[in-house]
């Protein structure tokens, strides 16, 4: 059952039908990131019983979602690729980051638990150029030599849109990879060398559940959720690390937001024994000057309620709350930039 898939049908049908009615008016419509959907739909529960405002949030990936704002069809845009503060001057848009989150390499191998098998970076992205073809080359038995790998061909599975978990992933491989580097680059969207394509982590999530000897990358939550099989890593320190909240937050720790313009900031590959190399935050798009203030209003009401309520329904699906001194520096941000 993939449940994320199911919120956000029913996120988005449940308010698109309620926003006939006038009375939907204060309806709170974005559009952008699969990264955060398992949060955000969360969140936008929990705001509606408290509020009785409700949140329409289309979960169609970065790409799509900063299309969107800058078309002015949604309130605001989420982003797991932050644009640069001179993209934000030229559009006229406000960036910040709303939560942490981390990506993971999942696997579809029988008789494999999660976390027993173990990659690094340069496998990784070998498996994704094609230069690693089947479960039992020998990089990856060299790392795994208690594990029983088949001698089948690897299914690699990526995303097919505009993705920020795709630029943070392919961000990593560069990192990792000079051949990745040379060759591919990072972006939201890349010239794959191999792969079936899915979109949305919803979608990659589900190709892999499916496919017997495959791989993908997905937000954690989408591999907790759908009780996918995910990899360790092999860190930036060299130290074998496990997709752990506390790895999480000690790769999170190394981000310096206070001195980052429009807080434009890419958390792959940090350093630190027991950090883990994907890890990555969301951010959200808004205009300085909103052609509809009152609406630009109740979505940082929503978003205030939500750093202020909802960093502990954020832990429990493995994501990291801002801290309290970045959420104070964020609302700075809101007070002077965002016109009222």
């Amino acid at each position: 059952m993939y449940l994320n898939k199911f919120l956000r049908l029913a996120l988005v049908a449940g308010v698109t039908s309620a926003a006939i009615s006038a009375a939907s008016a204060a309806d709170i419509t974005g559009a952008g990131a699969t990264f955060p959907f398992p949060i955000y739909s969360k969140w936008a529960d929990a705001y509606k019983k408290e509020t009785g405002n409700g949140l329409n949030y289309q979960s169609i990936g970065s790409g799509a979602g900063i299309k969107q704002i800058q078309s002015k069809t949604v309130t605001f845009g989420a982003s797991d690729a932050p644009l640069k503060k001179e993209e934000l001057d030229k559009s006229g848009l406000v960036q910040w980051p709303m939560v942490m989150g981390a990506i993971v390499p999942v696997v579809n191998l029988e008789g494999v638990k999660p976390g027993e098998l173990m990659l690094d970076g340069k496998t990784l992205a070998d498996i994704y150029l094609g230069n690693v073809k089947k479960w039992d080359d020998p990089a990856i038995k060299k790392l795994n030599p208690k594990v029983n790998l088949p001698s089948v061909a690897i299914t690699v599975v990526r995303r097919s849109d505009g993705s920020g978990t795709t630029f943070n992933f392919t961000d990593y491989l560069s990192k990792v990879s000079s051949e990745w580097s040379s060759k591919i680059g990072s972006n939201t969207a890349v010239e794959w060398p191999v792969g079936v394509g899915a979109r949305g982590n919803d979608g990659v999530a589900g190709n892999v559940g499916q496919t017997k000897n495959s791989i993908g990358y997905v937000e954690y939550a989408y591999a907790k959720q759908n009780k996918l099989t995910y990899t360790g890593l092999i860190n930036k320190a060299g130290k074998p690390v496990q997709p752990t909240i506390e790895a999480f937050q000690a790769a999170a720790a190394n981000a310096d937001w206070a001195n980052s313009p429009g807080y434009y900031q890419i958390l792959t590959e940090q350093p630190g024994d027991k950090s883990w190399p994907i890890t990555a935050a969301t951010f959200i798009l808004m205009y300085k000057e909103p052609a509809d203030k009152a609406a630009s209003a109740e979505a940082l009401k929503f978003f205030k309620w939500s750093f202020e309520k909802g960093a502990k329904m954020a832990e429990e699906l493995d994501y990291i709350p801002m801290p309290a001194s970045v959420v104070g520096l964020i609302e700075k941000t809101w007070a002077s930039d965002i016109k009222k």
